[in-house]
C-alpha cells in the first residue's frame, strides 16, 4: 500500500534569489524574535500574507488553505499546501513543511512536527487581525494549556520603518508606476475602452519590472483605469466603457514587485474639462500641493489630516471627500495587507518618522447630476527622511499636464 504522509518536506531544485539579502531577512527576524522575548512568547505562529513575505520572502495563494509562518527562539519555518509542491522552500530564506489534503487538520500537525511534542508551548503569539475565529479555535485545542497574545500591531510598527533594501525597492516601483502611467496616456482615444487602455500600461509595468528584477516572480501588477461615472470609486474596476470627448478618466497604475507594491494615481480630461469640473480639479490639486508641503518628519498624521480638511472647506468641497489623505506603502500594501498605524486620518495620531513611507491622495466625488460630476484625486508617495522628505513620484498632475488631446 502506498504511504501517503501527512507531512513532509521537499527540497526540489535550488534556492531562489530572492527580492533581499539574507542579512535583511535575519535583521527581521530578530526584531521578530525581539518581541516574542518582550512579551515572554515561546513561539509566533504568522498566518498573513504580509507577514510570511515580510520574515520568510514566500508569497502564498491561499485558495481557502491555511498557510503559516513558525517561529521560535532557535528557528523559523513556513507551513504550505501540497499543491505547491516545493515552490515555497525555494522562495523563502527558511526550511519548509508541507501538509497533504488527505486528512482534515494535516496543517496543525505539520507545527507539532515543527516544535516537537516534547514541550508544548506556554505562550503563543498569533495575529488577531488575520486568525479565523475557526483557526484560533483550533490552536487553542491544539494547545490547550497554552495562553494566546495578539502581535498584529507590534509587527506592524516594525513593518512601517522600512529598510535601505526596502526603499530601494520601492522606489524602482513607484518609477515603474509612472513609466506604466506614459503608456496609458499615449493610449487614450475617443472611443477606446477602458479595458484596453489599461491593458497596455500593466503589460508595459511588467515588462519593465523583468528588465530590473529578471529573477524574481511576476504577479498581480495591475491597473485601474476609469473614465464618466466610473470615477466615482478610488477602486472601481475597469469596464468596457468606451471613452468619449469631455470624459473625466482617473488613471491609476499599480506595480507589484516581489510583493510590494507602489502606486501613481492621476485625473485626467479627454479633450476639455468644463468650468464646473476644472473648479473642482483645481480645488483637489490646491490640497494635494498643501498636502506635499504637510508631510516632514516630526507632523502628526490627524494634525495634517485636520487642516486639509479645513482647506477643502474654505473652498467648499469637504462634503465630498470620501476617504484619508494617505496610507503607508510596504509589503503586499495595499491589496492584501495593510499598515494601518500609518494612515492620514483624523483617528490616527501616529509621528511620522524617518524611513517611513506614505501616500498623499486627497479624493472627492461629486455625485452624477451635479455640476462637476465625478471622482477627482491625485496620488503621489514620499519617503520620510531625517530632516525632510522625497518625493518619488515623478508624474505631473493638474490641469495644465492632464487635459489629454489624443
Amino acid at each position: 500500500m502506498i504511504n501517503r504522509p501527512d507531512y513532509f518536506s521537499l527540497k526540489n531544485g535550488h534556492k531562489a534569489k530572492l527580492p533581499f539579502s539574507n542579512s535583511e531577512y535575519n535583521n527581521r527576524q530578530e526584531k521578530l524574535k525581539q518581541v516574542m522575548s518582550k512579551n515572554n512568547l515561546d513561539m509566533i505562529i504568522l498566518t498573513s500574507m504580509h507577514n510570511v513575505a515580510y520574515y520568510t520572502g514566500f508569497i502564498y495563494c491561499s485558495f481557502g488553505r491555511p498557510y503559516a509562518c513558525v517561529i521560535t527562539e532557535k528557528k523559523i519555518v513556513t507551513i504550505s499546501a501540497n499543491i505547491d509542491a516545493a515552490q515555497p522552500w525555494r522562495r523563502s530564506v527558511c526550511d519548509n513543511i508541507i501538509y497533504t489534503d488527505w486528512k482534515r487538520d494535516n496543517f496543525l500537525k505539520a507545527i507539532v512536527a515543527f516544535i516537537g511534542n516534547d514541550n508544548p508551548p506556554k505562550n503563543v503569539g498569533i495575529e488577531n487581525d488575520h486568525v479565523t475565529l475557526e483557526m484560533k479555535e483550533k490552536f487553542t485545542s491544539l494547545f490547550f494549556s497554552s495562553k494566546f497574545k495578539d502581535v498584529s500591531k507590534e509587527l506592524m510598527k516594525l513593518r512601517m520603518i522600512k529598510s535601505d533594501e526596502e526603499l530601494k525597492i520601492i522606489r524602482n516601483g513607484a518609477g515603474i508606476a509612472d513609466i506604466g502611467a506614459k503608456e496609458i496616456v499615449k493610449n487614450i482615444k475617443e472611443g477606446s475602452n477602458e479595458l484596453e487602455i489599461a491593458i497596455t500600461g500593466r503589460d508595459k509595468m511588467e515588462l519593465e519590472i523583468a528588465k530590473i528584477y529578471p529573477e524574481a516572480e511576476y504577479m498581480d501588477t495591475w491597473v485601474w483605469f476609469q473614465s464618466g461615472i466610473n470615477t466615482d470609486g478610488a477602486h472601481n474596476p475597469k469596464t468596457s466603457r468606451k471613452l468619449m470627448s469631455g470624459d473625466i478618466l482617473s488613471l491609476n497604475t499599480f506595480p507589484m514587485i516581489s510583493g510590494y507594491y507602489t502606486a501613481l494615481e492621476r485625473t485626467l480630461f479627454l479633450h476639455k474639462a468644463d468650468d464646473a469640473s476644472l473648479k473642482a480639479w483645481e480645488a483637489n490639486v490646491k490640497v494635494h500641493k498643501r498636502g506635499l508641503e504637510l508631510i516632514k518628519p516630526g507632523a502628526k498624521c490627524s494634525e495634517i489630516c485636520n487642516e486639509l480638511n479645513d482647506l477643502f472647506g474654505q473652498l467648499g468641497y469637504l462634503q465630498y471627500r470620501t476617504f484619508g489623505y494617505g496610507h503607508s506603502f510596504g509589503v503586499l500594501s495595499h491589496f492584501y495587507g495593510r499598515e494601518a498605524g500609518l494612515e492620514l486620518r483624523e483617528d490616527i495620531d501616529t509621528v511620522l518618522e524617518e524611513n517611513m513611507v506614505i501616500s498623499m491622495e486627497p479624493m472627492i466625488m461629486i455625485p452624477e447630476g451635479n455640476p462637476g460630476a465625478g471622482g477627482y484625486r491625485e496620488h503621489d508617495i514620499l519617503v520620510i527622511g531625517k530632516d525632510g522628505v522625497e518625493n518619488i513620484t515623478k508624474f505631473p498632475f493638474g490641469p495644465e499636464h492632464n487635459i489629454i488631446k489624443n
